[in-house]
């Protein structure tokens, strides 16, 4: 019997916990598999071990296993793997396949171009774009946000489109958001590049917030779970091949 064990990253939010619980609920409802857990692969409960071990008892011949990553970094070429290592080793019968996290699609590029225009309107000229990611040290990110950064400014024909990080890796958030702010004469659109809602977004909009009651003209865009599109590819990517 196929069971599909989908694996998030894990957030102290409890909203962000909330949303990606209501989202995989979504999810499910449109899959005709029998057996669907949602793991996580730290800070929320279950971890991937509890959800594999509930595939397994509930009568799991095959797991597909579903990352919900945007790109492929540490997390999905490490950690996920580790995680998984003394299952595959525990249950040697049952086979596992591990699907690709999202990566830069098409589709997903239109869905950011969206959820700027539901945000913002009309993007003009004198507007820039600050495309905020989480960040990661591995190499492979910085030419994924090159290609994110460029669909996004082919789809908004924007003049300055940007990208800073949290955390691994540079330009971070307060040189991204001084760098983008210098001598803007339009608004500032900060977007999000993350999936759901969480600690450092709840940051993020605190940070927009203060400086919205400085007076500057700048806003925050939704993550990309608001978009049906990201719930189509979890789809695409659970029941594909």
């Amino acid at each position: 019997m196929k069971a599909i064990l989908y694996i998030g990253h894990g957030t102290r939010s409890k909203k962000g916990a909330v949303e990606i619980r209501a989202f995989i609920e979504r999810v499910k409802a449109r899959i005709d598999v029998p057996i669907q857990e949602l793991s996580f692969l730290e800070l929320t409960e279950p971890l991937i071990e509890e959800g594999f071990e509930l595939c397994v008892e509930q009568g799991a011949t095959e797991i597909e296993v579903v990352p919900l990553f945007l790109l492929a970094a540490g997390h999905i070429k490490r950690d996920i793997p580790e995680a998984l290592a003394p299952l595959l080793a525990q249950y040697p019968t049952i086979p596992v396949k591990i699907k690709n996290p999202f990566g830069v699609q098409e589709v997903i590029l239109d869905a950011v171009a969206e959820l700027i225009r539901d945000s913002a309107g009309d993007v003009f000229p004198n507007d820039r774009l600050l495309i905020v990611g989480v960040g990661s040290s591995d190499p492979d990110i910085h030419v994924n946000f090159g290609k994110i950064a460029s669909g996004i400014r082919e789809r908004l024909e924007g003049e300055k489109v940007s990208v800073c990080y949290f955390a691994a890796t540079e330009p971070r958030l307060s040189e991204g958001l001084e760098t983008i702010s210098e001598g803007v004469a339009g608004r500032v659109i900060v977007v999000p590049y993350m999936l759901f809602s969480g600690l450092l977004l709840a940051e993020l909009n605190k940070i927009v917030r203060a400086r919205q009651k400085e007076g500057q003209k700048i806003l925050c865009t939704a993550p990309l779970s608001n978009h049906q599109v990201i719930e189509d590819i979890v789809i695409e990517r659970a029941i594909g091949e």
